[in-house]
């Protein structure tokens, strides 16, 4: 239980990415805290070299250490003229909330320029913020800026030598976050062929390989920071040979479990997938191991039988693959590149025009009106802390692209704020009085942050809440009412933010997925395209990357329908978005298949993969058309031939029948738009596009009416 604890922490975070930043968060603001304590500094200037630490922390996020230090300076400079700005504009107010307002701007489009734009908005923005939470007039100016300092050198000083990055360990760290998900597969692959195949048994095979392909595409995004190109992505794209083996491997279980095996190779069987889960579960600083082992060995010789009639072949077929997919990115994480034909070339690095109008210009203008309006508002309600208003607009407006996603950020903080207000409230009754405390808590609520709100915005938001009580508590201004006025201006400024999503240059949820969906289909219809040169025989293409390309459009998707899926939209909308969501799922599940068995020639000659492929993608094409202005055109449906035959080998038929699933796949999509199929047959053209197994990938969930577009 506890192994399988700990890899559920390491599979969760791979590399420890989180864990190291928001270490550096708590130690950064340990350090400058001790160094302003011997200078006798008091504890408002303390409070300003925390936050200015925990911001550093939270937002450089520059790939080498030497951009890193670059942008602790600027960072530094940029939040120490924030607070300079706002000690002046606070001597002749309104000036304080106008440029308050202009800074909200300047925040949000400096997003464009990430990473390094990241954290210069922010530092100035919550360096602003804190000047006026903390009063600072000009004459205090000279103990707060050398407190921001004093935290921007901390940061520095955990970042470059307490807990300096070593791209070494997070490498190791990212394998056992890959290994212990791709050993869940086999371990689960046991259990479901030794169960019987129950439904419970096949819940969890599900489950594991939905989890390693999330932590595939984690540790696709954390590859980049520890292994330089070309290795990056060699690595990348071992990683996904290794997923579609083991997507194989469940495949093949299931199928395995409907037949009637002898007891003993049933055992036999399950008796190899728990030696391959023990040889995964090898610390991967030992690897490769795995390929010395005798074990390894038995696998590749049971895998590799001339005879295909003896039961459960296919099944040891797939446990040869997945080992040999195994190897080979292991061999690549060892940087032994002998087994690689060709390096791929890097890309060059492209860079963003200064000035320019695009999704993150209209988020910053849509920032600064909802500033305004949250200014207002926040003043009906408190004359002295109207600004907690305008840090909610801001932080609302971080990452979204949506009025939809606006929304759902919004009330995510709103709720959020009103769960941890209940925390603070308990823990600043707790520790009242005990300082000591009141600080372990505060670290503990910063680490909390740090380390759950990129995943979850209504956790970070329960512990920014629970520690703005202890800090209230620490100054000594605790009170019910100033909580509950902290949940007014933050419900102001969400309300605020919304309303300027929704009214200002807005962006419907339904613009934004046609323009994804747009992406999704041209990606599809350049797999479909390569599939069929390699399929063929003309070109030796690597199709996984084209498929690869296709995960991320959908996974895309995925974030932009999530205001769609939230509990509180209409039925209608959940349905809708699920609808679109479960059929791009089966469509990625398929040609991910398709990259996994395909191998060059091996429907050369064969009519059939011209027929079908040419239909999808005529296919892909009416829909990209139906997204656009013009005439929409149905889509072409057959229901009647088929796509397989008998004599086929079974691994043609399986190709083929994938591709049957990609066409129902299609089919259903269009409905979500509303582009009917139609039988139209061709004169002299024998039409085999359905293949013998229609219903597995059928998707049920809205079948024989059109879906209703409603995503906004």
């Amino acid at each position: 239980m506890w192994d399988r604890n700990r890899d559920r922490l390491v599979a969760s975070d791979p590399g420890l990415v989180r864990l190291r930043l928001a270490g550096l968060a708590v130690s950064g603001i340990v350090c400058s805290v001790v160094v302003l304590a011997a200078l006798g500094r008091p504890l408002p200037t303390m409070l300003v070299a925390g936050i200015a630490s925990m911001q550093c922390a939270f937002t450089v996020n520059d790939r080498t250490p030497r951009a890193q230090a670059v942008t602790l300076v600027l960072a530094c400079a940029s939040g120490a003229l924030s607070m300079t700005v706002a000690a002046f504009g606070a001597t002749a107010p309104p000036l304080d909330s106008v440029l308050f307002i202009l800074l909200i701007f300047f925040a949000v489009y400096a997003q464009r320029f990430a990473p390094r734009g990241n954290a210069i908005g922010a530092l100035a923005f919550f360096m602003f913020f804190f000047s006026m939470f903390l009063q600072i007039h000009p004459a205090q100016l000279g103990p707060y800026l050398t407190a921001i300092v004093t935290g921007v050198a901390a940061n520095a000083f955990a970042r470059f030598v307490l807990l300096r990055r070593s791209p070494e360990r997070e490498l190791v760290r990212v394998r056992k976050a890959f290994r212990a998900r791709l050993g869940a597969v086999a371990r689960a692959a046991a259990a479901y062929l030794a169960g019987g195949g129950t439904d419970r048994r096949r819940a969890q095979l599900r489950r594991a390989d939905s989890r390693l392909h999330e932590a595939v595409m984690m540790i696709e995004d954390t590859i980049g920071d520890v292994l330089e190109p070309p290795a990056s992505e060699l690595l990348r794209r071992r990683a996904i040979e290794v997923e579609l083996a083991a997507q194989w491997l469940s495949i093949t279980t299931r199928r395995t479990s409907t037949e009637d095996l002898p007891d003993e190779v049933r055992d036999e069987l399950a008796g190899n997938l728990v030696r391959f889960e023990s040889l995964i579960e090898h610390d991967p600083r030992e690897l490769p191991v795995i390929s010395d082992t005798d074990e390894f060995s038995k696998v590749l010789v049971a895998g590799s039988r001339l005879d295909r009639g003896a039961p459960g072949d296919e099944l040891r077929r797939a446990i040869a693959e997945l080992a040999l997919a195994d190897v080979n990115a292991q061999r690549i994480a060892e940087h032994d590149y002998s087994a690689e034909v060709e390096l791929p070339e890097p890309e060059p690095p492209q860079r963003k025009k200064v000035f320019a109008y695009d999704n993150r210009t209209r988020s910053a203008v849509q920032a600064t009106i909802a500033g305004g309006l949250a200014v207002l508002g926040g003043e009906l309600v408190s004359h002295q802390r109207w600004y907690w208003a305008v840090l909610t607009v801001f932080v609302v407006f971080l990452n979204t692209s949506t009025a939809g996603a606006t929304f759902v950020k919004g009330l995510r903080r709103v709720t959020g704020t009103l769960v941890g207000i209940f925390g603070g409230m308990v823990l600043a009754f707790l520790v009242t009085g005990d300082r000591t405390v009141t600080v372990v808590l505060l670290l503990a609520c910063v680490f909390g942050i740090v380390y759950t709100v990129r995943i979850s915005q209504l956790i970070g938001s329960v512990f920014i809440t629970c520690m703005l009580g202890l800090l209230y508590s620490l100054l000594g201004t605790f009170s019910f009412d100033v909580l509950w006025l902290r949940v007014a201006e933050t419900a102001i400024g969400a309300v605020a933010g919304i309303l300027a999503a929704v009214a200002v240059l807005p962006v419907r949820t339904r613009t934004v997925l046609r323009s994804d969906m747009e992406k999704v289909l041209a990606n599809l219809h350049d797999f479909l395209d390569q599939s069929e040169q390699l399929l063929s025989g003309r070109e030796n293409v690597n199709v996984i990357e084209y498929s690869r390309e296709l995960d991320r459009s959908i996974d895309q998707v995925r974030t932009t329908v999530e205001p769609l899926t939230h509990p509180i939209s209409l039925a209608s909308r959940r349905d809708y978005g699920s609808y679109v969501l479960t059929t791009l799922d089966r469509i990625s599940f398929r040609s991910r298949l398709i990259a996994a068995r395909a191998e060059p020639g091996m429907l050369a000659g064969d009519d059939r993969l011209t027929t079908i492929v040419d239909r999808l993608t005529a296919n892909i094409d009416i829909l990209r058309a139906a997204l656009g202005p013009g005439t929409q055109r149905d889509l072409d449906l057959d229901t009647e031939t088929r796509l397989t035959r008998k004599s086929d080998d079974p691994g043609v038929r399986s190709m083929l029948i994938s591709f049957g699933r990609l066409d129902e796949g299609i089919i259903a999509l269009g409905k979500a738009f509303e582009v009917p199929a139609a039988e139209s047959v061709q004169v002299n053209v024998r039409r085999r596009t359905v293949s013998e197994k229609p219903e597995a990938d059928r998707v049920r969930h809205i079948s024989e009416e059109n879906v209703r577009r409603s995503t906004q």
